[in-house]
């Protein structure tokens, strides 16, 4: 389809909004960037929210009676971005929070969760516990996660007060290391303890 150049940049200029909502939206989550097709699917409705809250913030400054302009299509690009950039980040928000997706569930409308998978969602619900990692060869390494991967088979785990789990004892990481980079290729399994390591030891010396 051949469009003049003033419609195409028209085209534009309305699917924009919808793009830079996708952009912000993906920028602050962990969720994979869909193709081209689902991406301009996804545009598309962000550009028809966009551009619905551009109408609503336009209409009372419509031209009054005495002829007194106060809005201008002039304002139109700049004030649909700024909307859709405020619509990413409060779509990035309810995505990082289950906020929607947690509503749904208490209404028995779905069991869904809003994270990517249940990997990261797992994460979540227990960022402030320490983990055991199960490696491909076999070690175990007990830790608390400072920093974890958005997916199984990309990036690093970060291991703080890291230790070595053998059958015989533990082995404390070297003096002086702060943390422990993983590659999460190279985990097999992990466990999340619900109580500390030394809060264990401590209630036994309390027994």
């Amino acid at each position: 389809m051949n469009w003049p150049a003033g419609g195409a940049i028209d085209v534009l200029a309305f699917l924009l909004p919808g793009f830079v909502s996708a952009a912000v939206f993906y920028s602050l989550t962990s969720h994979r960037r869909p193709g081209a097709f689902d991406k301009v699917v996804q545009a598309l409705i962000f550009t028809a929210l966009a551009q619905a809250m551009t109408w609503a913030v336009a209409a009372p400054l419509q031209p009054d009676a005495e002829g007194g302009v106060r809005w201008t299509e002039n304002y139109r690009l700049p004030v649909s971005v700024a909307i859709a950039a405020v619509l990413g980040l409060a779509a990035a928000a309810a995505a990082n929070r289950d906020i929607l997706h947690r509503l749904f569930r208490r209404l028995g409308v779905t069991v869904e969760t809003s994270y990517p998978s249940e990997w990261y969602s797992s994460f979540v619900k227990h960022r402030n516990c320490h983990v055991i990692l199960h490696l491909d060869d076999e070690r175990r390494l007990r830790g608390y996660a400072e920093e974890w991967p958005s997916l199984p088979d990309e990036g690093h785990f970060r291991i703080s007060g890291a230790e070595w789990l053998t059958e015989e004892k533990v082995i404390e990481a070297a003096e002086g290391v702060a943390a422990i980079l993983v590659p999460a290729r190279h985990v097999k399994m992990v466990e999340f303890l619900n109580v500390l390591p030394h809060d264990r030891a401590a209630e036994r010396d309390e027994e």
